[in-house]
């Protein structure tokens, strides 16, 4: 009988790629049965020989946007996951930055792009921090709603045996925030494309996917078009994939019953803080 875990991820790659398999099938099916205009929809054949045709720069301009995006979703989440950390050791800085976080979410990100392209120029820093903002929102939210959610009898009752303020935040409100802030991760992972894109469309001038499908656009190539988005759709996707790669690594107990030992530098510094 093969091992429950092997069956299960061998199960977790299959059914996406029978997923894809039956999207592509169903698109081709579409084209075909209603002989559908090439310049409206391209097929999928046709859209895998404008790749090959055209691979070297569909290759560059997504190194480009790949480049941006990672860099952009980093500076986004990290600088989101100390943001909400600093808002929950301060209530008066919660109570006056949250609202002004809630407001910044109500203007649309192309009004933001375009605001930033004039006072950051052209280049790299505008899409760095247009991708940065969509990730920073989710994270900052989510990772506040885990410091909030852990139980006030666990930490009384660290308190009390003698747990130093960095140490109760370190092993019982720290590991609160994971769960959260990887679920603000994935999702932001394939928003931040969406910002990347338009950071491209505003602000570049090295090229990237995003210029790439503005082009294809403006010239009704449909089929370079359709490449372009799979490519955004690729990065999107591997995105994503790391992002759950790195949270089956950082919360090893959600797939092992086995539990970590606690470090006795826990019970440590009982006069610090």
């Amino acid at each position: 009988m093969p091992d429950q875990p092997v069956t299960n991820i061998y199960l977790r790659i299959l059914y996406p790629v029978i997923a894809l398999a039956l999207v592509v099938f169903g698109w081709a099916v579409l084209v075909e049965w209603y002989d559908v205009p090439r310049y409206v929809m391209p097929s999928p054949m046709d859209v895998a020989v404008h790749i090959s045709e055209d691979w070297g720069t569909l290759v560059t301009g997504f190194s480009v946007t790949f480049m941006n995006f990672l860099l952009g979703f980093i500076l986004g989440a990290g600088f989101g996951f100390l943001f909400a950390i600093v808002m929950d050791f301060s209530r008066p800085v919660r109570g006056v930055l949250y609202p002004i976080l809630i407001l910044s979410q109500a203007i649309p990100i192309i009004a933001i792009s375009a605001a930033l392209t004039i006072w950051l120029g052209f280049g790299l820093a505008p899409k760095l921090v247009i991708v940065a903002l969509v990730v920073f929102f989710p994270v900052v939210v989510n990772v506040l709603d885990g410091l909030a959610s852990v139980d006030k009898d666990v930490l009384n009752l660290v308190r009390a045996m003698g747990a130093s303020r960095f140490n109760t935040f370190r092993y019982v409100k720290l590991p609160a925030t994971y769960s959260p802030l990887f679920s603000a991760l994935k999702l932001s992972a394939t928003f931040s494309v969406t910002g990347a894109v338009i950071a491209e469309w505003t602000a570049s001038t090295s090229g990237g996917i995003g210029a790439y499908l503005l082009q294809a656009n403006s010239r009704l190539n449909t089929a370079g078009t359709f490449s372009a988005i799979t490519f955004l759709a690729a990065l999107g996707i591997v995105s994503f994939l790391l992002v759950v790669a790195a949270e089956y690594l950082l919360t090893p107990w959600k797939s092992s019953s086995k539990a970590r030992r606690w470090s006795p530098s826990f019970w440590r510094g009982q006069g610090d803080g």
